[in-house]
């Protein structure tokens, strides 16, 4: 509920809301609430029916008016306006982000209200909806409207737009700056608030507090690039585009596409109605992981259930590394003896880095935990305490296995966003296309990506964004400059598996599994340094170095200099591509 804002004493906006928060609104005086995001829009987005049924308990009015992300029409702000006139007030209206309700808004204010005003209250409320001016102005002056509802001409143009504010758009848009501190640079992110997801696993086992790993999103957009904070409806390549939630466009020479990727709750049935409550945790979310903890110290007997789903997901050791801190505690507690514990994924090994699997084993042999492989959760029963998953044997044959459990720590499937998967910046698989060494799209020569929505078949790391930053923000330059990518990624990336409380084991690696510690030590070893590495020095590293630009030991390999005719062809091909 942090998101709302008031635009006038009638009406407040505000991004996505929860049927829970309708309660909240009530207390709070509103009358009525409108919803202006259409169903199924986005992954883990409640249903109108079931907002609406959440609306009418508290005693809100509630009102579906389904707008179409960056496709805000006349008939839109007709219905709203209409609807303003009706609803008893105050009222709340939110959509995705708040966007598409603001610019319903001020469209429907606009002709009794001067332009001026409408745009600098919405900026105000830290909406930017200047995209609307032309839109407002003639609604103001009743004069009829002669163009089209939304342009296709881009409102701003940057030399550099960054789509995502996470680990990846920070971390390339820092390196950028410091290569090039002139550059026009713009990072599309609709969030208010940064995550240090990598230590949610800690905040998981009692070790980090949460507050630990959230900073606010404007600490952490390097100084430098402007933040549009906006949501990304879809990507107009071939014009150089991306269009915005609210149907504004920005243009750009090159397009960093980084938004990271979407857990997939609703896969596993029942999983997301039976989250935070029912011994059901997971260490993927922000808000559950100190939940994790409170069932870890309340556990003393029964059986504990870890899960891990199909790859791709981010960070693949985080399920297992849940688990051994669990154990951990348990058996520093004295009551492992009493928990049976199964690690249950859909692989078929432990580890995809055979070389750290015999380490690992010694670990799941001292916790007593049984390794069911090829085996995904499927269904929950969160009041039953029960979990069922499909079960493939050596054969190829599924048979459906149901589990008790007093805790299950679950895994959700893990995608890339909608907005992604439908554009045609993707592969068959949903994530973004590009070349594995140079993270260049290999349609669109002015692309790249980086971080988990990139194709390329690298571990989604935060240490595989610290490398990947600098090839990327080369790569970007050298295109600006008309020349072909130089920078080359390896595929590194890192796990640092928290094997104990004191002890991890340092998996460095790239692409095909090849080793590449960083420091000349035995890595598959469980060292008390490295430890200290995870829990005392990462997040300063992430924050104050990674995310500012320092690419300590993070200087990308490059190509030999190439010939001054093979760099005219590359910026004739780059011509090309901007052409099309």
């Amino acid at each position: 509920m942090d998101t709302l804002k008031h635009l006038s004493p009638f009406i407040a906006v505000a991004a996505q809301l929860q049927p829970a928060d309708m309660g909240t609104l009530a207390s709070a005086g509103f009358r009525s609430v409108i919803n202006n995001r259409p169903d199924n829009e986005g992954e883990g987005q409640p249903s109108s029916a079931d907002m609406e049924a959440a609306a009418q308990a508290s005693g809100l009015e509630y009102h579906y008016l389904p707008v179409v992300s960056g496709q805000i029409s006349d008939a839109d702000v007709s219905a709203f306006t209409e609807l303003l006139n009706q609803v008893r007030g105050p009222v709340l209206a939110f959509c995705r982000t708040g966007t598409r309700s603001t610019s319903l808004w001020a469209l429907s204010e606009a002709h009794h209200l001067d332009p001026v005003v409408l745009l600098n209250s919405a900026r105000a409320s830290g909406y930017d909806i200047s995209g609307l001016a032309q839109r407002l102005e003639q609604r103001w002056q009743k004069a009829p409207v002669t163009v089209p509802q939304t342009s296709t001409s881009p409102t701003q143009r940057y030399d550099v737009l960054v789509v995502g504010g996470g680990a990846a758009g920070c971390a390339v848009t820092a390196s950028l700056l410091q290569r090039e501190p002139h550059l026009r640079i713009a990072v599309v992110e609709p969030r208010e608030h940064h995550y240090y997801q990598p230590g949610w696993t800690l905040v998981g086992a009692g070790i980090f507090d949460r507050a630990r790993t959230e900073r606010s999103m404007a600490l952490c957009i390097p100084h430098g690039a402007q933040w549009i904070r906006a949501a990304v409806a879809g990507f107009e390549p071939e014009q150089q585009c991306v269009v915005l939630e609210d149907g504004n466009r920005v243009g750009y020479r090159a397009l960093i596409v980084c938004p990271g990727l979407s857990l997939h709750w609703d896969a596993v049935e029942g999983l997301k109605e039976t989250l935070g409550k029912n011994g059901v945790t997971s260490n993927y979310q922000f808000e559950l992981a100190p939940y994790t903890w409170q069932l870890v110290q309340s556990l003393r007997h029964g059986r504990a259930l870890f899960t891990q789903p199909p790859m791709p997901i981010k960070c693949a050791g985080a399920p297992q590394k849940a688990m051994y801190l669990s154990c951990d505690w348990w058996q520093k507690q004295g009551v492992l003896p009493d928990i049976d514990v199964e690690f249950c994924t859909a692989g078929a090994v432990l580890f995809g880095v055979p070389a750290f699997v015999p380490p690992l084993m010694k670990y799941v042999e001292r916790y007593n935990a049984q390794l069911n492989f090829n085996t995904t959760l499927t269904a929950v029963d969160g009041p039953a305490r029960k979990a069922w998953f499909n079960q493939v044997d050596a054969t190829g044959n599924t048979q459906v296995i149901e589990k008790s459990f007093d805790f299950l720590h679950a895994v959700p499937n893990q995608r890339a966003p909608e907005f992604i998967r439908q554009s045609p910046l993707a592969n068959a698989e949903g994530w973004v296309e590009a070349d594995h060494e140079t993270l260049r799209h290999p349609r669109y020569g002015n692309l790249f990506s980086l971080g988990d929505v990139c194709a390329a078949p690298n571990a989604k790391t935060a240490a595989a964004v610290r490398k990947q930053a600098p090839v990327v923000a080369e790569n970007v330059i050298a295109v600006l400059a008309g020349k072909g990518p130089r920078a080359l990624y390896d595929g590194y990336g890192s796990c640092p598996l928290t094997v104990e409380r004191g002890k991890v084991v340092l998996a460095e690696f790239g692409y095909g599994g090849k080793l590449l510690p960083t420091f000349p030590l035995d890595p598959t070893v469980p060292r008390r340094s490295a430890w200290d590495l995870k829990v005392k020095l990462m997040p300063s590293i992430y924050f104050d170095m990674m995310l500012r630009g320092r690419e300590w030991l993070a200087k990308p390999k490059r190509l030999p200099h190439e010939p001054a005719a093979v760099e005219a062809a590359a910026a004739c091909d780059f011509g090309k591509e901007q052409g099309k």
